[in-house]
């Protein structure tokens, strides 16, 4: 008997980022009122990471919130009504609740009524991973619209004593529309990985099955953000180098090809190690964590909105976005805008 006939692959159809939008809290919290706060100084915080300042939500403000008010810029901005969205990924590492996911909560919010709606967690990496999972239904033909959400409230998960962690992130989101643009290459490659054997480097220990919240949880302040945060610094300039190379290779592109580095806004020194590993100027990396610090998640959506709404990045410019974030996680993007 013969083999059956595998039958023929659909041509995958080209995904492009259609619109970007983005939403920061309104408070301001700078280097200086975290010296009143922890023992640290503007000159350590700025010299080690620079960052200078970070936005903190509201305690009204919920991740779903700060989700929402992103996705409807970014709707704006693409020319798209919410009730022709046909999926919503929230990546987040701060969800409003364990459930239902945070993603549902956006889903009503801006009344993307016709959506599928789910959150995808792979702490600061998670907007990528987003990325790549949303490009699938879009190139599969599954679905027309899918809209991709970057969002955190860290603030909610620091420890505010500890002076390693605290200074370092910060809250906000950032949003992106996909979908195929007839004539546009979009994502032209794509790359993620993950090291779950490192995973007790950069954690929230505390509030899953593993590690239910008690008195004695709270007491000694295993619900919050805990890091090694010499050994994420070594893995994260290994990890986003060696995936952003993957990424150019699949594309067919050099470093020279590229228009713009935008990466993960964890640390300036990370970035510089990125960058010159890559053999990228600095002048050709998008850095705006001064102003923001880590937002995890949001940190891409954030600066890519940035980027393009300041003009430094115009139509078939070559970009190269990478992130690296707890589980470890990683993951790189190459992209004609």
């Amino acid at each position: 008997m013969k083999p059956a006939k595998k039958p023929s692959s659909p041509q995958r159809r080209s995904v492009s980022f259609v619109g970007t939008g983005i939403y920061l809290p309104e408070r301001i919290m700078t280097n200086a009122e975290l010296e009143k706060m922890v023992d640290t100084t503007d000159e350590w915080i700025a010299s080690r990471t620079g960052i200078r300042e970070r936005r903190i939500a509201a305690p009204e403000e919920l991740t779903s919130d700060l989700a929402s008010r992103a996705a409807n810029a970014a709707l704006k901005s693409a020319g798209v009504d919410p009730v022709d969205v046909d999926l919503v990924i929230v990546a987040t590492a701060t969800p409003d609740t364990i459930f239902p996911a945070t993603a549902c909560y956006v889903q009503h919010k801006i009344g993307a009524t016709n959506a599928v709606a789910f959150d995808l967690t792979a702490a600061c990496a998670g907007f990528l991973y987003g990325v790549i999972v949303g490009e699938q239904f879009i190139a599969s033909g599954a679905y027309e619209t899918v809209l991709v959400i970057g969002a955190e409230k860290l603030s909610s998960i620091l420890n505010w004593q500890d002076r390693n962690t605290c200074v370092l992130f910060g809250d906000g989101a950032g949003a992106v529309v996909l979908q195929h643009r007839p004539g546009s290459h979009g994502l032209l490659a794509t790359d993620m990985g993950s090291d779950g054997a490192q995973a007790d480097i950069l954690s929230l220990p505390a509030g899953g099955c593993k590690m239910p919240v008690t008195e004695e949880i709270i007491r000694d302040r295993k619900n919050f953000i805990q890091m090694s945060g010499k050994e994420v610094f070594r893995y994260a300039i290994t990890a986003m180098s060696k995936s952003a190379e993957r990424s150019l290779d699949i594309a067919g592109l050099k470093t020279g090809d590229i228009r713009m580095l935008i990466p993960h806004q964890a640390n300036l020194r990370i970035i510089e190690a990125v960058a010159e590993r890559l053999s990228l100027p600095l002048d050709r990396c998008f850095i705006n964590l001064h102003k923001y610090g880590n937002v995890s998640a949001a940190c891409i959506p954030i600066a890519l909105h940035e980027a393009v709404s300041s003009g430094q990045i115009k139509k078939g410019d070559h970009l190269l976005l990478v992130t690296f974030g707890g589980g470890l996680t990683w993951a790189s993007a190459v992209l004609e805008w």
